[in-house]
């Protein structure tokens, strides 16, 4: 018993590995017929496709075609085992060439696909009818000097123009025109434009390319050549900071990175109208600047100086950079010449955007007097910014609960240096809010000099003080009382500030 379990485990052991041999093994065409050559007999010819493992049969002539000169050929197919032959329904003709063609999508009947498509071809045209490519210039591998160098083709029978437009390429691409000379046996190509220094050209010539009488070339051909000798690359000599003024300070490249040892590079003082400019040691292209320069954590760029090949490229800022920002510039490699040379150095430029001109207005503080009908003694308090709910004494002595009170607030505000707020937009932002409805202040009027209280806040003499005149109302209530000057407040330099400021006191 124990002899014919060994037996049978024994035959599915090798059951299954002859299905994995068949699973693992690749499926494809081991032979075919007539073979890649010329063929004078094309009643002759026997078409036929011998496969690794069992095709299915649906798959293969789903998949299966034959063309000659372009056109499809039709017919039956007759199958022996792995073998499947092609009878066409009527005959191959001569002087034509043949593709054979099956795709990757034929399998075999485990469901196993071609590796990758199967295609051959044979021909019933004789060589010696046959057009032949003589020479090329340039030769292979051939460095030229001229950017508007011509190519030539030299060919043993007469061809057209069109077969040479539809038939031989460049790569990378370049426009330009054919035309015929000796007899139309030498073609020669004028570039439209000129050729681009140091790059690897290819010229390739399709076996498709045929005579003026339809017969084609025998094979592809792959020509190689190079323009110009220009090795020298390019590099950037240094960037420059352009000021209002139009003075230019260098900038200091960093490293592009930082450590507790090793503290980054910045270019202090940067104002919100500076611009800057790079300078290379040869002419670049316009286009690979833009591609190989950004900005990390700062406004997009807008380049200035216009398309082309240029030594020095000016940008500026679409946006105005945040006051006291920091943001870097960055200048990757890759920035190419008109030879193709690259530069091969990163530059790192980091900016901190703390221009003493570019600052916008910020609150100080404000003054306000408690007792505003007492000539010989306003009894003001000051609260600076920083004051977090503070005291605000108010009492009925001096605000009447429910009676409209004229008085004032006084605003103090750190400018940048030669700057003052914009009256329009501190009139615009203003309000004063309250909690339980403490109390109602209404502004009338504002002034910029002449205050009621005339010495300025001790320690804010050299900030700007603007008082805002208007009838308070008080009442009975208790609460918050916020003093509020919402975002965008703007000074006569056109600096803006994108932050709110409230001063919440407590009543």
């Amino acid at each position: 018993m124990k002899l014919i379990l060994y037996l049978l485990f024994l035959i599915n052991l090798i059951a299954f590995n002859a299905c994995d041999i068949l699973r693992f093994s690749q499926f494809e065409v081991l032979s075919w017929t007539p073979g890649d050559a010329y063929h004078s007999k094309p009643e002759n010819i026997d078409i036929s496709l011998t496969f690794s493992h069992n095709p299915y049969k649906t798959s293969v002539e789903r998949n299966f075609s034959l063309t000659g000169d372009g056109y499809r050929v039709r017919g039956n197919f007759l199958w022996e085992g792995n073998k499947v032959s092609f009878l066409p329904l009527t005959p191959l003709e001569k002087n034509t060439d043949y593709i054979l063609s099956l795709t990757s999508d034929a399998r075999n009947t485990e469901g196993l696909s071609l590796e990758e498509a199967f295609n051959c071809k044979f021909t019933t045209k004789a060589d010696n009818e046959r057009p032949v490519l003589i020479s090329c210039y340039p030769s292979m591998y051939e460095k030229l000097d001229d950017q508007k160098s011509y190519v030539m083709l030299e060919f043993s029978l007469p061809v057209t123009l069109k077969t040479l437009y539809e038939n031989v390429s460049f790569n990378p691409s370049i426009t330009g025109f054919w035309f015929l000379k000796d007899d139309d046996k030498t073609a020669v190509f004028t570039p439209a434009e000129p050729w681009m220094q140091n790059i690897r050209y290819e010229i390739r010539v399709s076996s498709s390319l045929t005579d003026n009488k339809g017969m084609n070339i025998r094979n592809d051909f792959t020509g190689i050549f190079t323009i110009g000798s220009d090795q020298e690359i390019p590099y950037l000599l240094f960037a420059k900071r352009i000021l209002k003024s139009g003075e230019l300070k260098t900038l200091s490249p960093d490293r592009g990175y930082s450590s507790a040892a090793e503290l980054p590079i910045e270019n202090h003082d940067w104002e919100k109208e500076d611009r800057f400019s790079l300078v290379f040691s040869k002419p670049v292209d316009s286009l690979s600047v833009k591609n190989f320069i950004n900005i990390e954590e700062g406004p997009n760029l807008v380049m200035e100086t216009f398309p082309g090949f240029k030594s020095e490229f000016i940008f500026r800022f679409e946006t105005i950079p945040v006051y006291e920002s920091r943001f870097t510039i960055r200048i990757k490699p890759g920035i190419k010449d008109s030879a193709g040379n690259e530069t091969k150095d990163e530059y790192f430029y980091k900016i901190f955007a703390n221009g003493k001109a570019s600052k916008p207005p910020v609150l100080a503080g404000i003054r306000i007097p408690m007792s505003p009908n007492n000539e010989e003694g306003y009894n003001s308090i000051f609260y600076p910014l920083e004051n977090l709910y503070g005291i605000i004494p108010i009492t009925d002595k001096h605000y009447p609960s429910s009676e409209s009170v004229k008085t004032w607030v006084e605003l103090y505000f750190f400018n940048a240096e030669g700057a003052s707020v914009d009256i329009f937009s501190l009139m615009e932002l203003f309000r004063v809010d309250t909690s339980n409805n403490v109390l109602n202040f209404s502004p009338r009027q504002i002034k910029t000099n002449n205050f009621n209280i005339a010495e300025p806040e001790i320690g804010f003499e050299n900030c700007q003080r603007i008082e805002i005149i208007g009838n308070l109302t008080n009442s009975t209530n208790y609460g918050i009382i916020n003093f509020q000057i919402t975002n965008g407040l703007k000074d006569n330099l056109g600096n803006k500030n994108d932050n709110s400021f409230t001063i919440s006191l407590v009543k």
